[in-house]
């Protein structure tokens, strides 16, 4: 099953897990202080990232988590949106090539 995926920036990624957290009612399922988190529910993965450009809350892009993704797709539609395919593993390595040693924190030994 396909889950819709949102990737947020933010410039304050402590205040943004806390309060995500609270509206999410769980824990993130992935945090790298000062830099990035994703919550995984069943219906959704939602990613937050530090941003040193722009304003805070804009989206970065959308698309979907598919487990039938063969590889990370990327396009932008009409309104210049990036939206991205991928696999959950797909997602935990490219997490692992920006931020080395944190892959085995979302559930795959890489």
């Amino acid at each position: 099953m396909k889950k819709f995926h949102v990737a947020l920036g933010v410039n304050n990624v402590e205040a943004s897990v806390a309060e995500y957290n609270q509206r999410f009612d769980r824990e993130a399922d992935l945090v790298i202080p000062g830099e990035y988190a994703l919550w995984r529910t069943p219906s959704l993965n939602i990613s937050i990232r530090k941003i040193s450009e722009g304003q805070p809350g804009e989206l970065r892009h959308l698309g979907w988590e598919d487990p039938e993704a063969t590889e990370v797709e990327v396009e932008t539609d009409c309104n210049n949106i990036m939206w991205e395919k991928f696999t959950a593993e797909q997602q935990a390595i490219e997490i692992e090539n920006l931020w080395p040693g944190t892959g085995d924190r979302t559930g795959f030994n890489l």
